[in-house]
């Protein structure tokens, strides 16, 4: 499986936002991520890291 989990990081720790997370699509009001459900979430952030063989995506407020 290629998922990956996202994280927010606030104040040094990670928090999870999304699991199976298949899909990251810019958006106007941030960053649109999307499930292997189809489940979305936006999210007002950036990327701060991509550990693909972690499948860990950790996104920063902006």
């Amino acid at each position: 499986m290629c998922e990956a989990s996202a994280y927010l990081r606030k104040d040094g720790k990670e928090e999870l936002l999304l699991e199976m997370v298949d899909k990251v699509v810019p958006h106007e009001e941030g960053l649109m991520l999307e499930d292997i459900f189809g489940r979305r979430k936006i999210v007002k952030a950036r990327i701060a890291e991509l550990a693909l063989v972690d499948h860990k995506i950790v996104l920063e407020k902006e």
